[in-house]
Formats: structure tokens, C-alpha cells, sequence
């Protein structure tokens, strides 16, 4: 099986897939737009990569000029699938590079949602609708990364859409508890996310403020993993508030160090406003911690309400502080969720019954042709 892929290499869902499926003796041909660092692909069995060489700040929706830039390289990635003759098309993005796809007219052609390309690019004008209506109508099969987003995508498409999540290796992330940034008598909340509004970071930090007033006589810490546009403002905010000296701002990690962050924390919060999934979550479940989320979204889909964590309502600060406090005041509870999101991810969102899955997908695609 030989299948061509239109993706941002950067992606680590990109390189994910991409190492799985060549792992499971399928031909890859990677297609990118951008010039990108091949270390992680190298030694990959069955890979081969091809760059078209633009700009990789380019830009699909705020840059007319680089609109025209993708649309020129589709008269180069047909000369590619030409030579390659692969048995699918597969577009990682229903926005950008599914219109490429969609323009290179071959079939089969699939399409993968993954967030963005649907909550957002079709609400930013009447033409991007269109677009995007355009690309999954050229699609022969469209995958979505959870049940919200298929609904989603289902205002755009009739078609049937196949939900396969971004699920976890359960042998890379588990719990080895190890406090390297805290002590070991700190209870540390954390959120492992970009620091940008859509991910209401600022909402976590009022929430753990709360909750440190109200228990004075412990030893709260909140660790925040990621970095983004509103990192200044979050740092004021934490200043403001007066809980400077108990939050750390680790910055951006390489997805390789995650664990370890992971694995120096009791309880992780998802604060978000709006989220297509919730891989962290069920990374975090991995390594059986006891998890609080926001209702939007994928989020209820990878927790179970009182066994293995948390679902609060988004924007809400009180609920969420509610929800964090039960958690620091209960050991056992704690541990109770943490085993319960362990076994929650072996039984629906292990890596290895995602990776089958659209294995199968493919070959039932391959037989239809």
C-alpha cells in the first residue's frame, strides 16, 4: 500500500501517523509546502518526502498572496502523484491543504478534519465556507478526530465521516512519578497548552488563586507548560493576584519531555473554550492522573464525569476552583480517578487500535476503487 500524504511535517500528529503507518509496512510519500528538518523522519522504513519550498509562516487565510501560492502548487504535487502513483491521497487538514488535494482531482481522495479548518476557517468569510464546503465535496472519505468534530463537519458535508481519534501509547506515557521541579510535599495542578486565549489559561489561574485563599494551610503549586501570544498578560495576572512565587511557566517542550511534566503533577485542568479534542487529557489519564475539563468541544468524550475526573462549565471560574478543590482535599480520590483514566485510555483510546483502524479504513477505500 502506498500512500501520499499533504501535511504539515512539523505536526507531531503528523509525525505520529506518518511513524506508525510506515512502522506497519505502508509506503509513506510525505508532501509538504515548506522546507522542513528531516531528523525525525530519518531512518523511517517505506518514507519519502517531497518539499514544493515556500515560507513556512505561510498563511491561508490572512494572506491573499500566499492564497495564490498553494493554489500555483498544485501543478507541481500533481507532477508528484503522477510519478509516485500512490493507491490514496490523504490530506491532514480540511482547509489549506484539502483544497490542494481537492484541486489535484485524484481519487481516491481522503480528507482529515482536525479542529481549526472546521470551528474556525469557515466562520472567517463567506468564500472559506465555500471552500471548504468545495474541499470535502471532492473527497471520496472523510476522517474526523472526535464525534464533536464530525457533527461539526456534518454542516458542511452529507457525507459519512469516520471518527478516529488521536489515541495515546500507553508505553510511552504511564505514571513514574518523579518531582523534579517541585517538592514532594506540593500539591501541583497543571495545564500543558499554548498560551492563547482560546485556551482560557486565565481562567486556571483565577481558579487556582481561589483555591489557594480558601487552603492557606497547603502547599499548592501550578505549573503551566507552553508558550504563546498572552504569556506576559497570564504572568501579570499571576502577579497581580499574588500567587507569583507558586506558578511556574515552563515555557514551550518538545513533545519528547512532556511525560516528565506529567509526571510531576497531581491533578491537570483543562481550561479551554473551545478544543476539537483532547489529546493532553488523555495523556494525562495515561499516566493516572485525575483530570478537570471544560463542557466544549471533544473534552467530554475522553472524560468520564466522577470516575475519571471533572466536566465543568467553560468560562466559569467558581466551577472550576470547585472542582480542582475537591480533588486537593482527597488523596484517595485522586488516586481512584487517576487508575480509573488508565484503564479508560487502555480500553478506547490506546494508539496501537487508532493506528488499526485506519490501516482498515484504507483498505476498505483501496477495495472500492
Amino acid at each position: 500500500m502506498k500512500i501520499a500524504i499533504l501535511a504539515n511535517p512539523d505536526s507531531i500528529h503528523t509525525r505520529r501517523w506518518i511513524t506508525s503507518l510506515c512502522e506497519s509496512n505502508i509506503e509513506i510519500i510525505l508532501i509538504s509546502l515548506h522546507h522542513f528538518n528531516l531528523a525525525f523522519y530519518n531512518d523511517l522504513p517505506n518514507f519519502k518526502s517531497y518539499s514544493i519550498g515556500f515560507n513556512s509562516n505561510l498563511n491561508f487565510v490572512d494572506n491573499k498572496f500566499q492564497k495564490l501560492k498553494y493554489i500555483a502548487s498544485v501543478k507541481k504535487i500533481k507532477k508528484i502523484i503522477s510519478f509516485e502513483k500512490p493507491d490514496i491521497l490523504h490530506s491532514y487538514y480540511a482547509s489549506s491543504f484539502g483544497l490542494i488535494g481537492a484541486l489535484c482531482n485524484f481519487h481516491p481522495y481522503v480528507i482529515s478534519v482536525w479542529g481549526s479548518d472546521i470551528f474556525d476557517f469557515p466562520n472567517s468569510s463567506f468564500i472559506a465556507k465555500k471552500i471548504l464546503k468545495f474541499n470535502l465535496s471532492k473527497a471520496d472519505h472523510i476522517m474526523a478526530t472526535s464525534h464533536s468534530l464530525a457533527e461539526e463537519t456534518k454542516k458542511y458535508s452529507s457525507k459519512n465521516i469516520q471518527v478516529i481519534p488521536f489515541g495515546i501509547d500507553t508505553n510511552t506515557f504511564f505514571k513514574n512519578r518523579k518531582r523534579t521541579l517541585f517538592n514532594e510535599n506540593d500539591i501541583v495542578i497543571g495545564s500543558i497548552k499554548t498560551l492563547e486565549k482560546v485556551y482560557g489559561i486565565d481562567y486556571l489561574i483565577k481558579a487556582f488563586a481561589k483555591v489557594k485563599e480558601k487552603n492557606k494551610n497547603k502547599s499548592l503549586k501550578l505549573l503551566l507548560v507552553g508558550s504563546g501570544s498572552c504569556e506576559n498578560e497570564y504572568k501579570t495576572l499571576v502577579d497581580d493576584l499574588g500567587v507569583k512565587n507558586d506558578v511556574l511557566f515552563a515555557g514551550y517542550i518538545d513533545h519528547s519531555e512532556i511525560m516528565k511534566h506529567y509526571n510531576n503533577l497531581d491533578i491537570f485542568v483543562v481550561s479551554s473554550i473551545r478544543e476539537s479534542f483532547g489529546v493532553s487529557v488523555l495523556e494525562a489519564s495515561a499516566c493516572e492522573l485525575p483530570v478537570v475539563v471544560t463542557d466544549t468541544g471533544g473534552l467530554p468524550e475522553v472524560v468520564v464525569e466522577n470516575k475519571t475526573g471533572f466536566i465543568v462549565e467553560k468560562q466559569n471560574t467558581a466551577a472550576l476552583a470547585n472542582a480542582i478543590e475537591k480533588l486537593i482535599v482527597d488523596k484517595e480520590l485522586q488516586k481512584i480517578m487517576g487508575n480509573n483514566g488508565r484503564k479508560f485510555v487502555e480500553t478506547k483510546y490506546k494508539w496501537a487500535f487508532n493506528l488499526s483502524e485506519m490501516i482498515d479504513g484504507y483498505n476498505k477505500i483501496i477495495e472500492l476503487k
